[in-house]
């Protein structure tokens, strides 16, 4: 399995993605009283689980488009061309979609939260939403991808 070639010290997605919700869920369970510092927070928890997702994943990926690379015996320019589908098409590229629309939500919640003159803990609610969401529009397209290179080393 290639997996077995990441550092040791590396979670598996899904512990990365556990944790994360737990996190996530963890600090809206205080949902009646809410601070400005905790839309910052937020904020900042949805671009660390975007790196943390990225960490994990992008190298494996990287790898599993390799070995496809070696197994078909492209060359530089026929491996561009060929390993496109594989991060470019409709699905992919709604997901990303997905995931910017998110992202502007998720920075536009922050920003309303931070600049009221006191705090709204029913828009915190909604911002920790779109960040949950965010996490599994991303980790979807991960999966996606992956099934999809799988599937093709596999022929």
């Amino acid at each position: 399995m290639l997996r077995s070639n990441a550092a040791p010290s590396r979670l598996p997605m899904r512990v990365v993605i556990g944790l994360l919700l737990v996190a996530i869920a963890h600090s809206g369970a205080n949902a009646q009283s809410c601070a400005r510092s905790d839309f910052e927070a937020v904020v900042d928890d949805a671009a660390e689980a975007l790196r943390q997702l990225n960490s994990e994943n992008k190298p494996v990926f990287q790898e599993l488009l390799r070995t496809l690379k070696d197994k078909r015996g492209w060359d530089h320019d026929v491996y561009l061309r060929e390993a496109t589908p594989f991060v470019q098409d409709e699905k992919i590229d709604a997901l990303d979609q997905r995931s910017q629309d998110l992202l502007t939500d998720i920075a536009t919640l922050g920003e309303e939260g931070t600049a009221a003159p006191t705090p709204d803990c029913a828009l915190l609610a909604e911002l920790r939403q779109r960040m949950q969401e965010l996490v599994t529009a991303q980790t979807a397209k991960w999966h996606y991808m992956f099934t999809k290179l799988r599937t093709e080393i596999d022929k």
